[in-house]
């Protein structure tokens, strides 16, 4: 059952996509997909994408078999906890050499407003092969993704919006203002600013002054912190200082080497923070 204490955080929902890919790692992904769509009345998909090649899947059957099998037997986990929450659940299992493109041709297929993701705690080079699925799909969705690392309870009562003042954070910012108006339960919610070198410390602080302009009808007292640094390390360190359980990120969803310049500081945020984080599109 999920716990009474939580508040619905996320917004009005119709439609949300779980991917899971049957391990630990995805539990705390599963509850939270559960807890939002009991919130927002929204319609529960669950996806899981058995990552197989065609000579595989020819030469392999019985194996393929007992994937489908343990899927099978992983949804019907899925739904006796989403039962006990009132909450019916609607089950996809897809066969496919690219798993990232599944779970977006699904996501748009069903129109889903959010995606939700676990986040294996593997290190080293398996790490960066299984986190690309994550760092694909949190690429190229067309709505708002929410990855959940493994055992992680997402109580959005402390909660950073990292923000670089571009057009691709303007979503971020206003999810984070809607999100801030709606729960009374938040305690404390810091804006983050990152200057690259000690020159910029003077912008990043404007970056904040617009930010607090725009949430001027948003009853909640902003903590501003900017400091120098590299993004990623900045964000993660303040994540962990502060005990946050809730970041809010931006994303521009390009592709190719502007993806790469661009999107690398949500991919390393997403790697290894501590917390869950929200990625929203511009």
């Amino acid at each position: 059952m999920i716990p009474m204490y939580k508040q619905h955080y996320m917004g009005d929902l119709r439609s949300i996509l779980l991917a899971t890919d049957n391990t630990e790692y995805s539990e705390g992904a599963i509850k939270e997909a559960i807890f939002i769509s009991m919130n927002c009345g929204a319609k529960l998909t669950v996806i899981q994408v058995l990552q197989v090649n065609p000579e595989f899947a020819t030469e392999g059957l019985k194996v393929v078999e007992e994937m489908e099998i343990m899927c099978r037997d992983h949804f019907d986990h899925i739904r006796e906890l989403a039962a006990m929450n009132n909450v019916e659940v609607e089950s996809v299992c897809r066969r496919t050499e690219k798993p990232h493109e599944v779970i977006i041709a699904e996501a748009i297929n069903r129109k889903a407003d959010l995606i939700v993701l676990g986040r294996r705690g593997w290190k080293g080079l398996k790490r960066v092969l299984l986190g690309s699925v994550t760092a694909k799909v949190t690429t190229l969705a067309p709505c708002k993704v929410l990855i959940v690392p493994k055992d992680v309870d997402v109580k959005s009562e402390v909660i950073i919006l990292a923000t670089d003042g571009l057009k691709h954070s303007e979503g971020a910012e206003k999810e984070a203002f809607s999100m801030a108006k709606r729960c009374t339960h938040i305690k404390r919610f810091f804006v983050l600013s990152v200057a690259p070198s000690k020159a910029k410390v003077a912008e990043a602080m404007k970056i904040i002054e617009k930010v607090k302009r725009r949430a001027k009808d948003v009853v909640i007292n902003l903590e501003p912190i900017v400091e120098v640094g590299e993004p990623a390390k900045v964000i993660l360190k303040k994540a962990k200082e502060t005990n946050c359980d809730l970041l809010i990120l931006g994303t521009s969803g390009r592709t190719g080497v502007t993806r790469i310049i661009k999107g690398s500081i949500s991919e390393k945020v997403i790697k290894s923070s501590p917390c869950a984080v929200l990625v929203v599109k511009s």
